[in-house]
Formats: structure tokens, C-alpha cells, sequence
């Protein structure tokens, strides 16, 4: 009997070590080159698949090459367009746009959705109006923009604003109602009350949903840049005028050049989310495998 339990007590020794060392194992840094490669890899995967696909479109006939040229003329006008100092002063100019913008939005929708997820009466006045804010196209709101703010940055500013605010309320309002009840209690034992309840509390567990609604929120604050920038044109060159110019002169090879400047200035503000989101996992313990 004293040898089965000595046994038993072994075999259990060996499955912790074993599970230790699974642990210790899982929990060592990559190499930092092992990192950017299965980092880059896939992104470089789709770029020549979608290359590729792009190719065979164009050689099917499907249009006239002037109408829809191919990766081989559009990538040299690529390197040119970011070659010139015209270009940059465009990009920066879009890019202060759009940080005051989702600035401002963040600003506003944190506030308003901090508001409504603690009081059950601003829920029912304004969760449906602060979803239906965020299902309406941000191109709607130009017209009324323009006659508030005639052809200026404000109106731009205006729409951008109204394209992202709602999703970040919602992320917010989401990631307080997932708030697990047994925090709140253990909160309430040790005495959280008002805002410190909130700032201790709330908002860090609500943290990965709040994230959520920023990176929604960011997507539709640069869909609404680039439609204001297309739409509103006051004379400074940015990337939707430079995108505006090649349309009217009929510069489709320029035009797709500045259409993949946007996606990969998306892309690359994904992946700062992603860096944020992968850190709060990483805190929390909730690592994927390759991450």
C-alpha cells in the first residue's frame, strides 16, 4: 500500500516537472530574426499571391491595359510617387488629420460610453441611436458637414469624428458588460467605489474589448479621412487629393500607386494594434502559439 502511494506520488512529481517544463519551454523569448520572419512571412505570402492575381486579371484581357494596368507598370510609378517630396508633405498632412481626428474621437466616444455603460437611463435613451451612429455611412455626413463647415479642415475633421466615436462607445459599453460579476464583487468587498471602481476596476477588465472598439474605430476614422479628402479639397495636397488629381487626368497607373500607399499605411496602423492587443494578452496569460 505505502509502495502504490509512493508511486502514485512519483507519477504525479513527474507530471508537474513535466508541465513545468512545458511551461518554461513555452515561456522563452524567440529569436529576435525568428520573430520578424514569421512576422513578414505571411504578409509577403499574400503580397505575390495577390500580385500574382492581379497579373492574370490583366492578362486575361478582362480591360484595356490604360483602363487596368498590371503589377509591372504600376509598380515603378509606385517608386516614383514615394520618391518625391510632394508625396511625403501629403502623407504627413493626412496623417495629422487623422490622429487629431481619432484623437478627438477617443476623446469623445471614452466619455460617452463611459457615461451610458453606468447608467441604465442613457443605456435605453442612446444604445440604439450610438449603434445606429456607427452602421451609417460617414459619407452621408459630408453634405451637412459642407454647409456647416463649408470646404475646410473642420469639415473633414467633423466626419471623421462621427465615423469612429460610435464604435469606440460600443467597445467600451461592450467591454463593461463583459466585466465578469465576480470582479465587481471583489471590488465591492474591498471598498471601489465611484471612480475608483471604474479606473482600477472597469476599465481594466474591460481593456481587450475597449482595444477592439479602437482598432474598429480607427478603420472607420481612415475611411472617413479618405472620402473627406476625396470630397473636400481645399487646395493642400494630401493623399486623397493626389488620388482626386490622377482620376481627373486619367493616370490609372498613379491612381492604383496611391490606392496601395493607403492599404499599406492601413496595414501598417493594424499592426501597431496588434502590438498593443498581443501585449494585453501577453499580460493577462493568454498568449496564442506563434505569437
Amino acid at each position: 500500500m505505502v509502495l502504490e502511494q509512493q508511486e502514485k506520488s512519483g507519477g504525479i512529481q513527474r507530471q508537474i516537472a513535466g508541465l513545468d517544463a512545458l511551461e518554461l519551454t513555452a515561456g522563452k523569448k524567440k529569436n529576435p530574426l525568428v520573430r520578424v520572419w514569421s512576422a513578414l512571412w505571411p504578409i509577403m505570402t499574400a503580397v505575390l499571391i495577390s500580385l500574382a492575381a492581379w497579373e492574370l486579371v490583366v492578362l486575361s484581357g478582362w480591360r484595356e491595359p490604360w483602363v487596368l494596368p498590371g503589377p509591372r507598370e504600376v509598380v515603378p510609378v509606385f517608386f516614383e510617387v514615394v520618391a518625391t517630396g510632394t508625396f511625403w508633405d501629403a502623407v504627413a498632412l493626412t496623417m495629422q488629420r487623422a490622429l487629431v481626428g481619432f484623437a478627438l474621437a477617443v476623446l469623445i466616444g471614452g466619455t460617452i460610453g463611459a457615461l451610458v455603460s453606468q447608467s441604465w437611463v442613457l443605456r435605453r435613451a442612446f444604445g440604439s441611436l450610438i449603434t445606429g451612429l456607427q452602421t451609417m455611412p460617414s459619407i452621408a455626413w459630408f453634405p451637412l458637414a459642407i454647409l456647416l463647415f463649408k470646404l475646410s479642415e473642420s469639415a473633414i475633421l467633423f466626419v471623421v469624428v462621427l465615423g469612429a466615436a460610435p464604435s469606440i462607445a460600443n467597445g467600451l459599453i461592450a467591454g463593461v458588460d463583459y466585466t465578469p460579476p465576480i470582479l465587481l464583487r471583489v471590488g465591492q468587498t474591498m471598498g471601489l467605489t465611484g471612480f475608483a471602481r471604474y479606473r482600477h476596476l472597469i476599465i481594466p477588465a474591460s481593456l481587450p474589448s475597449f482595444v477592439a472598439g479602437l482598432k474598429q474605430g480607427w478603420a472607420f476614422a481612415w475611411r472617413s479621412l479618405m472620402a473627406g479628402e476625396l470630397l473636400v479639397i481645399i487646395g493642400k495636397q494630401s493623399i486623397g487629393t493626389l488620388l482626386h488629381f490622377s482620376r481627373e487626368v486619367s493616370d490609372t497607373a498613379e491612381m492604383i500607386a496611391v490606392m496601395v500607399i493607403i492599404l499599406i499605411i492601413g496595414i501598417l496602423v493594424d499592426q501597431l494594434f496588434g502590438v498593443v492587443d498581443r501585449a494585453i494578452r501577453s499580460r493577462w496569460g493568454l498568449q496564442r502559439v506563434g505569437d
